[in-house]
């Protein structure tokens, strides 16, 4: 029987936390978005900032991290400006970043979906144009895209949000 739960992610695991993200690149780059995270993405640097910041996740699975992601309450500089449509609503929302699995267990995106609208009911996550397995897993999940962002870079990805409305 596979147990997953959620976990802030901890220094003391960095090691595993990158060899996933190396994992993920490589797997991007065999199902065709060689240009999502290059060879560098996430920086080492950066997660361990979310990590101290308490911002950064790891699922396990039993004793074993098999997926990692970043939850980020408050206002994303790069989601100010959207280019062909709209964001659903201007509310309080909290951003899915660097999410990553190790591919030994199914379930990892749901699993990190879950875990956010059980913190707040109102999301956002971007993925590069290249990531139709991102594409698909959002629309699964019910994400609406809503346009195009720019990062920091200046690398245009597309924007999905959801918001979970209150059983009446």
């Amino acid at each position: 029987m596979v147990y997953m739960e959620v976990r802030q992610s901890i220094l003391e695991n960095i090691d595993e936390i990158m060899a996933i993200y190396a994992h993920a690149r490589l797997e991007m780059i065999k199902n065709g978005n060689p240009n999502q995270w290059k060879n560098y993405h996430p920086p080492v640097e950066e997660v361990i900032k979310e990590i101290n910041e308490k911002k950064h996740f790891s699922i396990f699975e039993n004793k074993e991290i098999v997926g990692v992601f970043s939850l980020i309450f408050g206002e994303d500089p790069t989601y100010k400006y959207i280019e062909n449509g709209q964001w659903l609503n201007n509310e309080p929302y909290a951003t899915i970043h660097k999410i990553a699995s190790s591919n030994k267990v199914k379930g990892i995106f749901k699993f990190a979906i879950d875990y956010a609208f059980s913190r707040i009911d109102n999301v956002r996550i971007d993925t590069h144009l290249d990531n139709k397995i991102m594409f698909h897993l959002l629309e699964e999940y019910g994400f609406t895209y809503c346009g195009t962002i720019y990062l920091k870079n200046q690398e245009p990805r597309e924007a999905f949000h959801k918001k979970i409305l209150p059983v009446k």
